[in-house]
């Protein structure tokens, strides 16, 4: 197995990084096997979606929808509204495995990986890239 950890900014504000790019590099040299990204932080996860034409927009607007940056959660240090960071990973998982054949990943024409983060108030990120040969 062979692994490597990203650092990602996100900003100060929710965001949809797009990890592909990333993810193809770290694989590129490999024959065939498995990918799996993992990111180890409690308010923040990973998504295979389509970027650039709304979506990863959608995404934040629905995850708005879903869990609104109020003070209704119990979890209460930080922003205001920060415990609903917290839940991010339950509906976002922290992890995801994409399958590579020839160095390739077999991601679909649209698909990106990315990886989710609400928390604004942590905007430094690690992501951690294994890949598990076939």
């Amino acid at each position: 197995m062979r692994s490597e950890t990203l650092h990602v900014r996100t900003g100060s504000s929710p965001r949809v990084h797009d990890l592909t790019r990333d993810c193809s590099r770290f694989v590129a040299d490999e024959a065939d096997g498995l990918l799996s990204v993992f990111v180890p932080h409690a308010t923040a996860g990973l998504a295979i979606l389509e970027t650039g034409a709304g979506s990863d927009d959608d995404l934040l607007a629905a995850l708005e929808e879903l869990l609104p940056r109020e003070r209704r959660w119990q979890h209460r240090h930080g922003s205001p509204g920060h415990g609903r960071d917290h839940v991010l990973p339950a509906l976002i998982a922290p992890s995801i495995t994409v399958p590579v054949l020839a160095g390739q990943l077999q991601l679909g024409t649209w698909q990106s990986i990315c990886l989710v983060d609400t928390n604004v108030d942590n905007s430094e990120r690690e992501v951690r890239l294994s890949f598990l040969p076939g």
